[in-house]
């Protein structure tokens, strides 16, 4: 009688002890997701933000650079393709667009010296680089979350955990291959 007790003693602990290693790891999986989550939304409101200024950015502009139609044009697709963008991958790419188109407009302003004198001007510039520096910070953030994930998604034991509540694989935030060669200035 007592070796039966102890029997369902020991198979009680360890069906236990796996219940609550499952609870763990289900719950650490569960936080790290949705820290990816909270990560990603942090950088949203700082595209937002960026995505409000750019008409105040335009319209100073637009006075001074006469015959850059076309950069001006290219931050405001770039800022369409924002509004459009629905998914973390679309906002993603869109956010490359609007730095590229930016960077374009930032060194082409160094041509028009008015331009740089303005007051407005150079606080919406200054505005836009410290949420160009937020945003990059940001990224920094959400990438570290989704690397942890990636990684904990793909070993053992966490591996069946994932697959049983249907997690999978979340892509980093990457920069196009566009922003990574030197912007090129067009003079007329």
């Amino acid at each position: 009688m007592g070796v039966a007790i102890l029997l369902g003693l020991v198979v009680f602990l360890a069906v236990a002890g796996l219940a609550i290693y499952f609870i763990t790891i289900y719950n650490s999986l569960v936080r790290l997701k949705n820290d990816i989550d909270k990560a990603w939304a942090n950088i949203d409101v700082l595209l937002k933000q960026r995505h409000d200024e750019l008409p105040k950015l335009i319209e100073t502009c637009k006075g001074y650079m006469q015959y850059e139609q076309e950069t001006l044009q290219k931050v405001v697709q770039a800022r369409n393709a924002f509004s459009q963008a629905g998914t973390v991958g679309q906002k993603a790419q869109a956010d490359n667009m609007i730095t590229a188109a930016l960077k374009s407009l930032f060194a082409l302003s160094e041509s028009y010296p008015d331009l740089k004198a303005n007051n407005n001007f150079m606080q919406l510039q200054n505005r836009i680089t410290e949420l160009e520096e937020k945003i990059a910070d940001r990224r920094e953030f959400f990438n570290d979350d989704v690397n942890t994930y990636n990684i904990r998604i793909q070993e053992l034991p966490d591996v069946f955990i994932a697959k049983m509540i249907g997690l999978a694989r979340r892509d980093l935030f990457k920069v196009t291959e566009a922003d990574r060669q030197d912007v090129e200035v067009k003079l007329a």
